[in-house]
């Protein structure tokens, strides 16, 4: 397993439209390892295979509930609308405000090539569509309003070693700062949703 090198927003990958998987491998199996590595690495919350440099309709969630790696996933349902605070792993430092369906159905394949479906609300909901949105060349800022970057705080890396993994952190991972409070707050409450 590996941590590989998150693409960053000019990277022409993360503008195209990824390729379905015909069938999962131990290649397929080997990258979602990986791309689970790396975004725990990043402390990330959701990460796609483009923002690795592979062209393939895989992402790994996790927001703190266990790992969901998905190969194919598409929303067949989505209800309901809520505005809440996104960044990307892919451009640092950079928030929004994000519109998205508050409730989603995603169907698609597990990481041994089996049938799988979930119902999400929440931010599970939100990381879900936002991984998507990657795998079809979107990226959150072609969305969001009242972009702002968040300067990282000293007192962040203390945050993250008090094992609350994440209690600080917008819909993709990235690390929120303690300067915004208003922000911190909203993604605590929607990661503990």
């Amino acid at each position: 397993m590996a941590v590989l090198e998150i693409r960053k927003e000019g990277d022409p990958v993360l503008r195209q439209r990824a390729k379905p998987v015909d069938r999962v491998t131990k290649r397929t199996q080997r990258l979602i390892r990986d791309m689970a590595d790396t975004m725990y690495a990043a402390d990330g919350i959701g990460l796609a295979a483009p923002q690795v440099g592979v062209s393939e309709r895989v992402i790994v969630v996790d927001i703190g509930d266990g790992l969901m790696a998905v190969v194919n996933p598409r929303i067949v349902y989505a209800s309901g609308t809520a505005v809440d605070v996104e960044g990307c792993l892919s451009i640092p430092g950079l928030r929004g405000y994000v519109e998205r369906a508050e409730t989603v159905h995603v169907e698609g394949l597990d990481e041994k090539g089996r049938p799988w479906r979930v119902e999400a609300s929440g931010l599970l909901a939100r990381v879900f569509q936002h991984e998507i949105d990657h795998l079809d060349g979107i990226l959150f800022t072609d969305k969001a309003t009242g972009l702002h970057y968040v300067v990282r705080a000293a007192d962040d890396d203390e945050d993250h070693a008090d094992g609350e993994g994440g209690a600080d952190h917008d819909a993709e991972g990235e690390p929120v700062s303690a300067a915004g409070g208003e922000e911190r707050d909203r993604v605590r409450e929607g990661e503990r949703a």
